[in-house]
């Protein structure tokens, strides 16, 4: 691995440990609707952005080509204005495991790169990843809530494949500067804006929500995408896809202490299959055993 990429990974894991924060914080937020969730937490992201920017002297990173500009937008977005979504309508831990689906997939999407190949553990490991996904599902209950549930699933795969693509796909433009980011969450915390007029009604955050909302700005939706949007342009993607596994275990366990989610032999199966997937798919310690058994 070498220092740049391997600097860049690293940085890409400050994200995934950030991340692992987003469904805690939004449980904090019930009430506000996901829009309006949306516009705000963005808008505290391209705030405190701008401060960094500034205090950096780089301010005119913001001015970028169009291209990059609006793969970043519908990228960020739409994941999250489905991912608020998904949390309202299903249970919290449990489409928060479905999202997390795109480390798995971003695996997947990388192998089919030009110069690279898709390995029979590859599609062994998505396999497991679906196991999972399937594992949470099947295993709920019905209910009067069926639907609204169903649509939260729904939200929450979708957000994972779009969120896979982005991320991929974001390689192509490794020659623009990250701090392009804090210009994109502002964009994002507008539309997010516009859709809370033109469909929900707005509700005034209580204290704790707001320091919620801080929270979630300066953090998961601020300082992490600067830091991802390096490592996916810099540092290794399978690799990136493979650690990113971290977040929902990590963020399912935070939900587990607060007392938003039981812990259930199901949940903690789940979270084995999906996480035992993405290990399979990008083949960590197989490089190891096959370099031990060549110098043996």
């Amino acid at each position: 691995m070498g220092d740049g990429r391997g600097r860049a990974t690293i940085i890409g894991g400050i994200a995934i440990l950030l991340w692992a924060a987003l469904a805690p914080l939004t449980v904090f937020t019930t009430g506000i609707p996901p829009f309006e969730l949306l516009a705000l937490s963005f808008a505290v992201a391209f705030l405190s952005g701008i401060v960094l920017l500034g205090f950096r002297g780089s301010l005119a990173e913001l001015r970028q080509p169009a291209a990059p500009w609006m793969t970043a937008f519908f990228g960020i977005f739409g994941y999250h204005a489905l991912y608020f979504y998904a949390l309202k309508a299903a249970p919290a831990a449990e489409a928060s495991l479905i999202a997390y689906l795109w480390p798995l997939l971003i695996v997947l999407f990388a192998a089919l790169l030009p110069g690279e190949r898709l390995a029979a553990r590859h599609v062994a490991g998505a396999l497991l990843g679906l196991g999972g996904t399937a594992l949470i599902i099947l295993g709920r209950a019905p209910s009067a809530t069926a639907d609204a549930s169903l649509s939260g699933y729904a939200a929450a795969l979708m957000c994972a494949l779009l969120w896979s693509a982005y991320s991929v796909f974001n390689r192509r433009f490794g020659a623009t500067p990250s701090g392009m980011i804090v210009g994109v969450c502002g964009a994002v915390a507008v539309a997010g804006g516009a859709c809370h007029l033109l469909f929900e009604t707005t509700v005034a955050p209580a204290s704790e929500q707001w320091l919620a909302i801080v929270l979630l700005g300066v953090g998961p939706t601020g300082l992490a995408f600067l830091a991802w949007d390096h490592a996916t342009k810099h540092g290794h993607i399978s690799l990136l896809g493979a650690l990113s596994y971290l977040a929902p275990l990590l963020s399912t366990a935070l939900l587990v202490a607060m007392g938003n989610a039981p812990a259930t032999v199901r949940l903690l199966a789940a979270a084995l299959l999906i996480i035992g997937g993405a290990v399979l798919a990008t083949g960590i310690g197989g490089g190891r055993r096959r370099a031990a058994a060549t110098a043996s």
